[in-house]
């Protein structure tokens, strides 16, 4: 009996330390059972999304514990507010309701996320000795944050309909594929979905399939195989040449992409397999020409929303010149800030909204002069300073303070000795492979990419099932010894 009752703790209680991923065997044995019974049940509406949200708020109590009632909180009042604010017959009383729902909202996303940020900065100001506060992060806060009050902004602008039904709403907010890591899914794309006759014909069951296993390869070969470089270089930067400082820039670049879109590419997927469609969130973000295409690839659900939830409602480029500048660099130092409490990210979004100014300017200057539009020789130069400037803030992204993140630029441009290339290729020949191969394989034009997926799809079975034998034996050969997390996860 003990022996039981130990069992079902360790496959339904909450694992500090450890917690389910997409990656995880016992994420699979769950999502089986759970996806079996799905299927059984998919055309009664009702029970399908009290099966889901109970399966979504398991999924989260197995990611962060009891700060599941937190989530719930979040539902609940924004269920509310939403009603409240379609039934309120004055401005004013729609706007305190939406002041309300925003208070809380990011009220609860600062105390998590931002206080000991700011009483360490008040330390340091003040030279004041007041303790930090032993506050764990929600998984998924700044996720499901945003996603909520994207839902109550837009019934505040009359874009939607408040939700009548709490079942459907809190199966929009709860479901699982997106919860911890996104996409942050927007109430007016996902909501008519909520109760559609779901359809599970074979082209979309590959479709899914082909996502999460792609989603596997990024995430288990090649990002967690990069972290492994990466983690070494950054956890002592100054024993470190600069040559070995250039190679864990470009590992981690390729690392935080797969890891993020690995992530969003599995959830996709499996959403998929359920049938509803999440969008899409990158669209190959390294091919850019320039640093306005890059976030338009890059995690889109995030830019968009900043896109249509600060910048266009600061004034966007209706306001001259000046302002818009000043516009994109608020927007994406709150987007920086979103990243994490530390000022290296609001330094990163800082400099991402210099940019993005900058090439607003530039196009200004040189929108009729066509050897900048179509000219080759400019194109490349172009793509190559865009990926060179994304990886370079990179850097300060993943060092753990700012003074390793300028160390790390300073070893790269100062301390470059070309006699550590051939120990390097001596000792990790296989990690230089995966590195390249990495590359190559995200700068494959994007049609290439779609006739390989409609090859395999048309493909007969077997080959299918060799190819998934391939990729589960290469995950077994790459795979660290435990379970990496996302680096979303905890955001």
């Amino acid at each position: 009996m003990e022996e039981g009752f130990r069992l079902l703790s360790q496959i339904f209680g909450y694992q500090k330390g450890s917690p389910m991923l997409f990656n995880s065997g016992q994420f699979l044995g769950l999502f089986i059972v759970f996806f079996a019974f799905y299927l059984i049940i998919q055309k009664k509406i009702n029970f399908r999304l009290i099966w889901t949200i109970l399966f979504s708020f398991l999924f989260y109590y197995k990611a962060s514990g009891w700060y599941l009632f937190i989530l719930l909180l979040s539902i609940l009042v924004d269920y509310f507010v939403a009603l409240w604010i379609d039934k309120a017959q004055k401005k004013s009383v729609k706007k305190t309701l939406l002041v309300f729902s925003i208070l809380i909202n990011v009220g609860l996303l600062f105390y998590f996320k931002y206080t000991n940020f700011f009483i360490d900065n008040i330390n340091q100001v003040a030279g004041q000795k007041i303790p930090l506060l032993d506050i764990f992060l929600p998984i998924g806060i700044s996720f499901y944050t945003f996603q909520t009050l994207s839902y109550v902004i837009d019934v505040y602008k009359g874009i939607l309909k408040p939700m009548t039904n709490f079942l459907d709403y809190a199966f929009y907010m709860s479901f699982f594929p997106h919860l911890v890591a996104g996409p942050i899914v927007r109430a007016k794309d996902f909501l008519p979905q909520v109760r559609q006759e779901l359809s599970f014909d074979p082209d979309r069951v590959y479709e899914g399939f082909y996502l999460v296993c792609k989603g596997l390869i990024k995430k288990v070969i090649f990002a967690d195989f990069m972290a492994q470089y990466a983690d070494i270089v950054y956890s002592n930067p100054e024993g470190y040449s600069g040559f070995e400082h250039l190679i864990a820039m470009y590992a981690y670049t390729l690392q935080i992409y797969c890891d993020f879109s690995g992530y969003s590419d599995m959830a996709i997927g499996i959403a998929k397999w359920m049938g509803y469609d999440l969008g899409v969130n990158f669209r190959t973000p390294y091919q850019s020409k320039n640093i306005t295409e890059f976030w338009r690839r890059w995690h889109i659900s995030l830019s968009s929303w900043l896109r249509d939830y600060i910048y266009i409602p600061l004034g966007g480029s209706r306001k001259g010149i000046i302002k818009t500048y000043l516009f994109l660099m608020t927007t994406m130092l709150i987007g920086g800030f979103w990243h994490g409490a530390d000022w290296k990210f609001i330094l990163w979004g800082g400099v991402h909204g210099i940019a993005l100014a900058t090439h607003k300017f530039w196009l200004s200057k040189t929108e009729n002069i066509s050897y900048f539009k179509n000219n080759k020789i400019w194109n490349i130069f172009s793509a190559l300073l865009t990926f060179h400037l994304v990886a370079f803030l990179w850097i300060y992204f993943r060092a753990n303070s700012f003074s390793d993140a300028n160390y790390s630029i300073y070893a790269i441009f100062n301390r470059m000795d070309l006699n550590f290339i051939q120990p390097f290729l001596n000792v990790r020949g296989l990690f230089l492979i995966l590195l390249i191969v990495g590359y190559i394989t995200h700068f494959i034009p994007d049609k290439i990419k779609l006739m390989a997926q409609k090859t395999i799809g048309d493909s007969p079975f077997y080959v299918k099932t060799i190819i998934l034998l391939i990729i589960i034996q290469l995950m077994l050969q790459f795979q660290s010894e435990s379970v990496q997390p996302f680096i979303y996860f905890q955001f």
